[in-house]
């Protein structure tokens, strides 16, 4: 996989068709989308509970581009493997979500997915400063973790301090939550160059009319190009 800065869309499958996720992958990468975000959470560590490395493995053989998967879970460590073996490119844990994120981070890496870390909205950029050198991805939380369909929290300073942080590092800036063509521009003219967006990709589309998945895609894109 070669590092580039282009920005990409990420559409997070929290929003498709939950009975349908197969053909909701293949429908919205056929429209343009250029990873799949997949939003693990545990009804612990976030007021919800999606799915697990089960449904990761049955979803890998649909997903053509990148599989992009989000721990909003503690432990961690614990299920670092299973999600690497389902097929997870990316792997990302919150700094919050427990008390050895350097650790973790290793284990992500010889588990052979590419490590991650997320940020929390009250967690400040500083938080990661001493983790650039292990991670290929720095995910900001622009809502508070736990539910789609969020209003966006304007994260753009710290998407900034992160961008200079982070310098000639090959680390893509993720931004997570409320992503929408109204929200776009700024977080892509901070730094940012993969934004994950739900219900904004989703809204009025489904397998049997997929046409809206890619008119949604263009109108983000078209919102920073």
């Amino acid at each position: 996989m070669t590092f580039d800065r282009t920005p990409k869309i990420a559409p997070s499958i929290l929003s498709a068709d939950f009975a349908n996720f197969g053909a909701e992958i293949e429908a919205v990468e056929a429209q343009g989308a250029d990873w799949i975000h997949v939003d693990v959470m545990d009804g612990h560590f976030v007021p919800n509970i999606t799915f697990g490395p089960t449904t990761c493995a049955a979803i890998r053989p649909h997903i053509k581009t990148v599989m992009d998967v989000h721990l909003m879970i503690a432990p961690v460590d614990p299920f670092i493997q299973a999600f690497a073996d389902a097929g997870a490119d990316f792997i990302t844990a919150h700094v919050e979500a427990g008390p050895h994120i350097h650790r973790t981070l290793q284990a992500i890496r010889a588990a052979g997915a590419r490590p991650g870390v997320a940020l929390n909205p009250g967690t400040p950029a500083s938080a990661v400063e001493e983790l650039l050198d292990l991670v290929d991805l720095v995910c900001v939380m622009t809502v508070n973790p736990g539910f789609g369909g969020q209003s966006f929290i304007d994260m753009t300073s710290k998407i900034k301090a992160l961008r200079s942080m982070i310098g000639d590092r090959p680390i893509h800036i993720e931004i997570d939550g409320g992503v929408a063509p109204g929200t776009a521009k700024s977080v892509v003219d901070a730094g940012a160059d993969v934004l994950v967006a739900g219900s904004a990709v989703f809204k009025g589309g489904s397998v049997q009319d997929p046409t809206p998945y890619g008119d949604n895609i263009r109108a983000i894109r078209a919102a920073f190009a």
